[in-house]
């Protein structure tokens, strides 16, 4: 039985062929035999070059399956599953909260059909980023920052809905195809012109690199506070679910973290077998891999226990009839067996400006919020931050998801998920071929309405405290920031104090006061105020002002650790190592050779892309000329 061995906590057996064995036949490893200067021990290049990388690189030892790992096939099955249920409460949240928006909170079949809509278009999105985008191991999703400006819109009058929206007699066939019809389609109509507009600029940033021009800009002083702002605001998100039942939301949160971290150090002993050693014992972190999935089915059993014994309510007014395991079962009825979303489905898009620009504020949000976990996925997958031709790719593929999202009547664009990347950290499982089994799966619910809707029915509180831990660690990743930059400096220090009390003072501020601005243009109103109610945008933004203003130099500023990150050093090894780390951004079906030609160094999305030099004169003055870029 062949081991490789990091740390003692660490061990994998790779003799458990059947199921932690990567996908490729074991007779394609065999062919692939050399001899190695390892005691005459003849070792397969493909297991010789892992034990390698965990010289090389000791940081890889903290995960059990990197970005280009591929785990069997039953267990890419678990490991996605797992990340799916993360994510249902998002995509249930954002599609019910468009659907009310709409006016159709009372329409239980339009609800089905958006929830469906929005599941599909996360497979798809999640399928594109992870083949032809930057291809990490992210999950693409309904962006929350896009709700901030669908609740702008809601308190304009023309997005207002009277009570006679929500009475709606739903046993009345007539009564919903005529608040359909009349109501619901011309505004998702409205949402999904503007969502398309809004998207297709946002593929242009991408696709013209100046999202590698804005990176020269944009360093960790700028993502640690717009990033963390995120996390800290997640908290209502958690704590919406988890009010149903605070037990039970602890007590999942508290049985992931158990599985997680109190016992990482131990393994599973499982019953094994392979072809060279017959039936065995061997040993699998495997409490820990599917920590979630375990936290999860412990929740529900916890939920129906209680809904059995009749100890949550029953009463639909009282905040635990959402703790109930028999809650949403309308959910299931009202889902068809088969539906597949399409363009257009509800109506040709129309236009309206304010929508436009609410949604364009949401998505340079959107865009400064997926850069901050493009590298915080890369910091907790152990790769080096993602080169310029990735990130323009990245945020081109988001931005083109956006556009077909809006043009299915999602209501919503999408955008990388936070959550996910701290499960990462939790499981230890960073396969890129996990995320695309998320995108399948995902893709499989949206068109198996029924399918799909036997998860969205997870007691809330169980979702709760999922959120907790996998918010928390997000959080903490983002913070690991932090680490390039000299802590010791008061220039930083106050720049990400400020950053973070203005981002936290200005949306308190304009929740409280009932008209903020009042400028006599109601659309610009609505801009402004989805604007600086965005916590992360006005954090964001003001920390990027300061640390491009500010005096300080490149390494004070971070940029010096955080761009050598993960690249290869003097020795061949080391360089070797930091080929291959980097190798994961490239396009599969990108030779070499073209990466090489005259002409991909000018295409901003290919690998192979030089980017151009900048400079800003503006800062070139005595004591701050290293604040320049190039």
């Amino acid at each position: 039985m062949f081991e490789a061995k990091g740390k003692d906590s660490d061990k994998i057996a790779f003799s458990w062929d059947h199921l932690l064995s990567t996908t490729k036949p074991m007779a394609d490893d065999l062919s692939k035999e050399k001899s190695t200067p390892n005691g005459g021990v003849v070792i397969s290049s493909a297991v010789n070059l892992h034990v390698d990388d965990s010289t090389d690189t000791p940081a890889k030892n903290n995960l059990h399956y990197g970005v280009e790992d591929n785990p069997s096939i039953h267990m890419t099955f678990f490991f996605g599953l797992q990340q799916v249920l993360i994510s249902l409460s998002g995509s249930l949240t954002v599609s019910l909260f468009v659907a009310k928006l709409v006016c159709a909170q009372a329409d239980e079949d339009f609800k089905a059909k958006l929830l469906c809509t929005t599941m599909f278009m996360s497979g798809v999105c999640s399928i594109l980023q992870t083949v032809v985008g930057i291809r990490l191991p992210l999950y693409q999703g309904p962006s929350i920052e896009y709700m901030i400006p669908l609740m702008a819109m809601s308190t304009l009058t023309e997005w207002q809905c009277t009570e006679s929206h929500a009475m709606v007699n739903t046993t009345n066939h007539s009564d919903l195809e005529r608040n359909l019809n009349e109501h619901v389609l011309p505004k998702v109509q409205l949402l999904e012109g503007s969502l398309m507009l809004a998207g297709l600029l946002h593929c242009l940033i991408g696709a013209t690199g100046i999202v590698g021009v804005f990176m020269s800009y944009i360093g960790p002083v700028t993502i640690v506070p717009a990033i963390t702002l995120v996390g800290l605001f997640l908290f209502r998100v958690s704590v919406d679910f988890s009010e149903s039942h605070w037990g039970i939301a602890i007590g999942t949160a508290s049985f992931a973290g158990i599985l997680s971290l109190y016992c990482d150090k131990l393994t599973c002993i499982l019953p094994s077998w392979s072809r060279q050693k017959g039936c065995h014992i061997t040993r699998y972190p495997l409490h820990k891999v599917l920590a979630i999935l375990f936290a999860i089915i412990f929740g529900w059993i916890l939920s129906a226990i209680l809904t059995y014994c009749d100890v949550l309510s029953d009463n639909p007014q009282n905040v635990q009839y959402y703790a109930r395991t028999d809650t949403r079962s309308y959910v299931i009825h009202s889902s068809s067996w088969i539906f597949f979303p399409y363009p257009g489905q509800f109506g040709p898009p129309s236009f309206a400006l304010s929508a436009f620009i609410s949604f364009m504020v949401a998505t340079l949000t959107s865009i400064i919020d997926s850069i901050g976990d493009y590298y915080a996925c890369a910091r907790v997958c152990n790769l080096p931050p993602p080169p310029d031709h990735a990130m323009n790719r990245g945020i081109m593929v988001e931005g083109f998801s956006s556009l077909l999202a809006g043009s299915m009547g999602a209501g919503h664009a999408t955008s990388t998920y936070g959550g996910n990347i701290g499960a990462i950290g939790i499981t230890k499982v960073g396969s890129r071929r996990v995320f695309q089994m998320v995108g399948l799966i995902f893709v499989i619910f949206g068109v198996l309405g029924k399918l799909g809707a036997i998860f969205v029915i997870i007691p809330h509180p169980v979702l709760g405290g999922v959120q907790i831990i996998s918010f928390g660690i997000f959080i903490g990743v983002v913070l690991s920031n932090m680490m390039y930059i000299d802590m010791n400096s008061t220039r930083n220090l106050a720049i990400i104090g400020i950053s973070l009390m203005f981002g936290l003072m200005m949306p308190h501020y304009i929740k409280k006061t009932k008209q903020p601005f009042n400028t006599g243009y109601v659309e610009l109103d609505s801009a402004l105020h989805a604007l600086l109610a965005n916590a992360n945008f006005v954090g964001g933004a003001l920390a990027c002002f300061l640390d491009n203003t500010v005096p300080g130099t490149l390494k004070e500023r971070g940029f010096i650790a955080w761009q050598n990150f993960g690249k290869p050093s003097i020795s061949e090894n080391n360089s070797k190592t930091g080929t291959e780390m980097y190798s994961s951004y490239d396009l599969p079906f990108i030779s070499s050779e073209v990466k090489e030609s005259k002409v991909v160094k000018y295409i901003p999305f290919l690998p192979g892309y030089t980017k151009p030099s900048y400079k800003c004169r503006c800062f070139q003055k005595k004591g701050n000329s290293d604040i320049t870029q190039s």
